[in-house]
């Protein structure tokens, strides 16, 4: 699906990518963990085309990002972890305006999408009052709107409470089956419920890259946060 090939980036002259090498298959939930600074937000942003890489490159289902990044940005979709909505507009005229700059949406997905991220009550309200986990259901819906191949979502439960948890757990899980996904987080829980595959970094660096299955045989109890416990980060 996406290969990541000797990949470096530096910003203010801080090297904070360090030649990445990783692969994210298809039909996988991929967990990227890491201490606040390892690197993770600039690998998303290089993945998701915020950032341009220094070196290496980026392969999409064959094909160089570089070459074809037209083609490769209509097949994601990248979810920070502000949203980055429109505040003055209303979630539907957001989720619309969305829609439009995608070339449309079909309206059975977008009630489908609306009503799974349980959204109908917000739906004529502005962006600027909704709560957290209302603000990061609605960056989510108008990422699913566009139905890409590659999703990638920066720290996409904070914020919400244990049973808008499940239900988005149950809803990426779904979108999975068809799909590629790849989650940064901080809360070790959502690396057992969601991830299939764990990649570690540390000081832009991969220390670890498997299976979660894998790790968890070599983590006492399955206790992931001891991954971190000797690690520490300065970098963004």
């Amino acid at each position: 699906m996406l290969m990541v090939k000797n990949l470096s980036k530096s910003l203010e002259n801080n090297k904070i990518l360090d030649n990445i090498n990783f692969e994210l298959k298809d039909k996988q939930i991929t967990a990227l963990l890491g201490v606040n600074g390892a690197g993770k937000t600039t690998l998303m942003r290089c993945l998701a085309g915020v950032y341009e890489p220094d070196a290496g490159s980026v392969v999409f289902d064959n094909f160089s990002v570089k070459d074809n990044r037209k083609k490769y940005l209509q097949n994601i979709a990248y979810v920070p972890e502000l949203g980055g909505l429109y505040l003055d507009m209303t979630v539907f005229e957001y989720l619309t305006f969305i829609a439009a700059l995608n070339g449309g949406c079909d309206k059975k997905i977008f009630a489908q999408t609306v009503k799974a991220l349980e959204l109908e009550s917000v739906i004529d309200k502005k962006c600027a009052a909704l709560s957290k986990g209302y603000k990061k259901r609605t960056a989510l819906a108008a990422a699913l709107l566009k139905q890409p191949k590659l999703l990638i979502l920066d720290e996409p439960t904070e914020g919400l409470d244990p049973k808008q948890k499940i239900a988005l757990r149950k809803l990426l899980k779904k979108y999975a089956e068809n799909n590629t996904i790849l989650i940064s987080t901080h809360i070790m829980e959502e690396v057992s419920a969601l991830a299939s595959h764990i990649i570690l970094i540390n000081k832009g660096q991969i220390i670890c890259d498997a299976p979660e299955s894998e790790i968890r045989k070599v983590v006492p109890d399955g206790n992931f946060e001891l991954l971190f416990s000797n690690l520490d980060g300065d970098m963004q």
